[in-house]
């Protein structure tokens, strides 16, 4: 029991740890693990959807079983193409000077 209550205290302290490591900061990386929990739910149903009505509709057939199979290299790879990390783009601070001066205002 005790080693329970220590894993339900160790894995949020573990997480914020790691998220908080990677660039971005953790604010950033909540929302991409945020993002990932969405997508994992949404696939999950569609999988879940996908082999209900297999089991129903060809319950005796083997090809069946394949299909499935098929169906979750798909949803994998799917999962392994949106689950990426959103490319942002580097932006230069405030203040910072831009790379080539402004013509004169005459000209």
């Amino acid at each position: 029991m005790r080693g329970v209550l220590v894993g339900f205290f160790l894995l949020p302290v573990l997480v914020i740890a790691v998220l908080s490591i990677r660039p971005g900061g953790l604010r950033q990386q909540l929302r991409n693990m945020r993002r990932r929990l969405k997508l994992a739910l949404a696939l999950g149903g569609a999988y879940l959807a996908a082999s209900t009505v297999t089991r129903l509709l060809f319950a005796d057939r083997p090809a069946a079983e394949w299909a499935l199979v098929g169906l979750a290299v798909v949803l994998g790879v799917i999962s392994l193409v949106v689950g990426q990390d959103p490319i942002t783009p580097i932006t230069p601070p405030a203040g910072a000077a831009s790379p080539r001066p402004r013509p004169p205002a005459g000209s």
